[in-house]
Formats: C-alpha cells, sequence, structure tokens
C-alpha cells in the first residue's frame, strides 16, 4: 500500500463525504476512485448504471419495490 499526496481541500471533502456515506476517509477515497476510473473505462453508462452494475457483480440483488417505484 502506498501514499497518495491530495491537496487539502479535496482531503476535507473526502472527509465530509466519508461522514455523509458513513465511511472511512480511506474508503470514500478508494470509491471516488474507482467510480472514477470505472467512468473513464464506461464513458456511456451513467454514475447509476456503473453502481448498479457493481451491485448485481458483488452479488446484491433488489428485493421487492420501493414506496416510491409503487
Amino acid at each position: 500500500m502506498g501514499i497518495v499526496n491530495i491537496e487539502d481541500d479535496l482531503h476535507e471533502q473526502l472527509r465530509r463525504a466519508s461522514k455523509a456515506s458513513c465511511r472511512s476517509i480511506n474508503a470514500q477515497a478508494a470509491f471516488w476512485i474507482r467510480l472514477g476510473m470505472l467512468c473513464e473505462l464506461n464513458p456511456g453508462l451513467t454514475f447509476q448504471e456503473l453502481v448498479a452494475r457493481e451491485l448485481r457483480a458483488a452479488g446484491v440483488e433488489a428485493t421487492g419495490r420501493t414506496a416510491a417505484a409503487a
């Protein structure tokens, strides 16, 4: 594992986003890096499509309809 140097402002945004997402700062950075890489590799897919694809690949399945879909 290595160390990545980032700007102080970006680190502050990571800290704030990690609290909102209930992730560690490192996990939030990894999430952003992974999604950024997936966006570059799949420019025709939306964020929601990429996340749904990753969830399916991890074995996460939707269970029933949500209240908003009803």
